[in-house]
């Protein structure tokens, strides 16, 4: 067993020992088996330029002779000025300052500590309460884990936030919650009324924020909002003086094939702040970031207030001089461009296979989930015993790729489903091997039931 645990104590997990690409080396620690494998997930949708990128690797090195360690309250750097800059000016006018983490877990956190201060700073000390949604993920930490909505956060219960200050409202999921009588404008607006009702019944001026991913994640696969739902949500908030929040940590920074995720789904201006992470560094450095609204930046200045949300390594300058380096070379190589486009034939691909146990393929870009069913007719999920999204999971792995596979889709117990989040320089050919590798999978798994 590797002393350096990364996710379960119990069961061995390979090594990574290379990669290039869309493709990963891995060394079985039981067998001792080195094998090449498809990453249809660039991790967890970290990647935009894929694995072993030789430029992204010199700039590393060279990163290395400009590192100047500053302690966010004594001193800035250029390389986090300049990565900052480059945020705000894909932003649309939305943002006017960002700040650097190290994870988005810890953006989350961070954000909902400038919110509060937000709020405190203009002379609302009693809005503490953040609304968000069912089955969502927003990360791993004590206040992420408050705001989000998932099977992961059970046994944490007892130590976050009470769920009277976390009120949920219903995510969006039109193949499972959609009225068949329903119009999707009908079910948006029917969403959006219940926003507004959760509002009112916590009290608006003891709301702080409504925070959402912009399209949903891991809790149940890459759900895109229907027309004007972000920009009805955005408009219930400042109705109510809360603040707009939007989590793009897995969705942002060019996976849904815009910059921002939100470009794609808002008819006005983005949100109020806004958290990114993945793609922002592609895996070369731990990197994340909260994007700070025009509007919060003008209180504090006029209120000459410290946003409070400096920690030791946040914005260290090798971090910020290496992700400017990537974000360069996905705007200068058009790769946002490519995955809105390859992505979209992935989507369209995997749709294709129509197969028995797919009961629906939903996402955007490079961001796309099939939610498996045992009957596609009447939408039944698999016997949570049955565990089917570990089989597929397991076999898909045993055919040569991997993807990001959970349980608990539907409402935390029951439904399974997979993601895709592969590198933006995905090719055509690659797609074409992934869809052959999940209907080899499919059949093969169809044929044991």
């Amino acid at each position: 067993m590797s002393s350096a645990i990364m996710q379960n104590a119990i069961k061995p997990i390979p090594t990574a020992i290379g990669g290039k690409g869309i493709y990963l080396t891995i060394r079985d620690n039981t067998t001792g088996e080195v094998r090449t494998i498809l990453d249809t997930n660039s991790g967890a949708a970290v990647s935009s330029i894929g694995h072993g990128d030789e430029e992204i690797r010199q700039a590393m090195k060279d990163a290395v002779d400009n590192v100047i360690y500053t302690f966010p309250a004594i001193a800035g750097n250029e390389a986090s000025e300049k990565l900052a800059q480059f945020l705000i000016d894909q932003g649309k006018g939305a943002f006017a300052a960002a700040i650097f983490t190290g994870s988005g877990s810890e953006s989350v956190e961070n954000a909902m500590k400038i919110i509060r201060k937000y709020h405190f700073e203009n002379g609302e000390p009693q809005r503490v309460k953040f609304i968000s949604r069912k089955q969502s993920y927003h990360g791993f930490t004590i206040g992420a884990f408050s705001i989000g909505d998932n099977n992961r956060k059970i046994v944490s219960a007892p130590i976050l936030l009470p769920p009277e200050q976390t009120p949920k409202v219903s995510q969006v999921y039109p193949y499972r919650n959609q009225l068949p009588e329903e119009s999707l404008e009908q079910y948006k607006d029917r969403l959006l009324a219940e926003l507004d009702e959760a509002f009112q019944a916590a009290g608006p001026d003891t709301v702080c924020a409504f925070v959402a991913e912009t399209v949903t994640g891991s809790t149940f696969g890459c759900q895109t909002p229907p027309p004007g739902y972000l920009d009805g949500c955005r408009e219930i908030c400042h109705k109510y003086g809360a603040l707009f929040f939007l989590d793009e940590v897995m969705s942002g920074c060019g996976r849904m094939g815009s910059f921002n995720a939100w470009e794609k789904y808002m008819d006005g201006a983005g949100p109020d702040i806004q958290t990114n992470g993945k793609t922002l560094g592609a895996g070369y450095v731990s990197i994340a970031s909260v994007l700070i609204g025009t509007k919060i930046m003008d209180l504090f200045k006029a209120k000459n207030a410290a946003l409070e949300c400096g920690q030791t390594y946040h914005s260290h300058s090798f971090n910020c001089e290496v992700a400017l380096k990537v974000q360069e070379k996905v705007q200068r190589e058009k790769l946002i461009e490519n995955i809105n486009v390859v992505g979209g034939y992935l989507g369209e691909q995997l749709e294709a296979l129509n197969h028995n146990l797919i009961g629906q393929v939903r996402g955007s870009g490079g961001f796309w989930a099939i939610e498996f069913v045992k009957d596609k007719a009447t939408k039944e999920p698999f016997d949570p015993e049955y565990d089917f999204g570990g089989k597929f999971s397991k076999k898909f792995f045993e055919n040569g790729a991997y993807s990001l596979t959970s349980k608990g889709s539907i409402d935390g117990k029951r439904g399974e489903h997979t993601v895709f989040s592969p590198a933006f320089s995905i090719t055509r050919e690659e797609v074409d091997t992934i869809v052959a590798l999940v209907k080899k999978t499919l059949d093969e798994l169809e044929a044991e039931l």
